[in-house]
């Protein structure tokens, strides 16, 4: 079993060294694992990776070898029906009619609402149209249907109709080693390419070098500043929820971006960009960065991309305190208009197909906030993208 663990890193480009694996196996029997996967999984994530860029390949090579595993004698598997199916058993799966019947409350209403029922509600409930708890059409708790409602202890999105979610949520960062599956992509983004010399004069320069040398009468080597792309790029990446479905299309454009410009900084969003972002998904709770601190730190000459599919409730957009997850004291288009004002040279890439974007409100409010500059993540929609870059 950890032979295969070792060996699926190793194929999976992960930089495991057989030293690294015993002391794993030394930390196996020293009992640091107590013979559980939960706790294994820990101690084998800081025995064999050393670098937090290969966190999300360990994650996802361990999850295959693991998969199904209680302990690490045997693979378990339940003989009777997992408590999860049965939860979700009770999930009332409702007909357009009837979703059509539950009428949204209203933002106001809605927090007023969840306060009295917070302070009137003395344990869990499920089914039903009022308490908070799971399936039924409450507008509070999970697993159940209501056009806008308060997310509170469910997994992931099914309707995408939350408008705030009362969890920690974990996201993971996108992968910089990815190559782009399509050359194109490569090329487009190309365009915005300036290149220029600066630097230390390191360059053999080979012209002036045979130049000076005919003219002196001896062998006179001149050198240069290395020829390089002196375009300046921002790139914020939303992440999670419905970004979840296009994580291959924005890591394969990551891992371009970070290999065609030298002056290239990434922060990471969700939904919309607030008063705060940050670099690293792992920490984005306690290591968040100002965004009045972007645009005191970036001079307006940085191109902006903005990478997301900006599906999300109005409200996020709209109004002070709609973030899906925390409380925001000004509204999402506030921080839009101040980072397009700042970086006039400033894009949106939407991977959702661009003929379904005016079925989405809050598609059309960013497209708005950009002033039209919203194209769609493809290699014609990419190659807009720079050539409005470029000017």
């Amino acid at each position: 079993m950890f032979l295969r663990l070792f060996t699926d890193l190793r194929a999976a480009k992960v930089p495991v060294t057989l030293r690294e694996c015993l002391a794993l196996l030394e930390g196996v029997e020293a009992d640091l694992a107590e013979h559980r996967v939960d706790e294994f999984y820990y101690l084998a994530r800081t025995c064999l990776v050393k670098d937090e860029r290969h966190l999300d390949k360990f994650d996802q090579v361990f999850a295959q070898v693991f998969k199904g595993m209680e302990t690490l004698q045997q693979a378990i598997e339940q003989a009777g029906i997992p408590e999860e199916w049965l939860r979700k058993l009770a999930e009332k799966f409702l007909t357009d009619d009837e979703k059509r019947e539950i009428a949204a409350i209203g933002w106001d209403k809605l927090w007023e609402t969840l306060k009295q029922r917070l302070a009137e509600q003395q344990g869990r409930h499920q089914g039903g149209s009022k308490w908070i708890g799971t399936a039924g059409t409450s507008p509070y708790g999970a697993y159940g249907y209501n056009p806008e409602g308060v997310r509170i202890g469910q997994d992931s999105n099914r309707n995408f109709r939350a408008i705030k979610v009362w969890d920690k949520r974990e996201f993971k960062d996108f992968d910089d080693t990815r190559e782009l599956g399509v050359r194109n992509l490569r090329v487009a983004l190309r365009r915005l390419r300036r290149f220029a010399r600066t630097g230390a004069a390191e360059e053999l320069d080979l012209d002036n070098t045979i130049s000076e040398t005919a003219k002196h009468g001896y062998l006179d080597v001149q050198l240069r500043p290395e020829r390089r792309n002196a375009v300046k790029v921002l790139l914020f990446l939303d992440v999670g929820g419905s970004m979840d479905w296009h994580v291959e299309l924005a890591e394969e454009l990551f891992s371009a971006a970070r290999a065609e410009f030298k002056h290239f900084e990434h922060f990471y969003f969700h939904n919309c960009p607030y008063e705060r972002v940050w670099r690293e998904n792992r920490r984005r709770h306690d290591q968040v960065i100002s965004t009045w601190d972007i645009l005191r730190t970036y001079s307006a000459d940085y191109r902006i991309v903005f990478v997301g599919d900006a599906s999300m409730s109005p409200y996020e957009v709209a109004m002070p305190g709609g973030s899906v997850e925390h409380w925001n004291e000004e509204a999402g288009e506030v921080w839009m208009q101040r980072l397009a004002g700042h970086f006039p040279k400033s894009v949106w890439l939407n991977p959702v197909q661009q003929q379904l974007w005016s079925y989405t409100q809050s598609i059309r409010q960013i497209g708005g906030l950009m002033g039209g500059r919203m194209f769609p993540l493809t290699l014609d929609g990419l190659d807009g993208a720079m050539k409005v870059l470029a000017r």
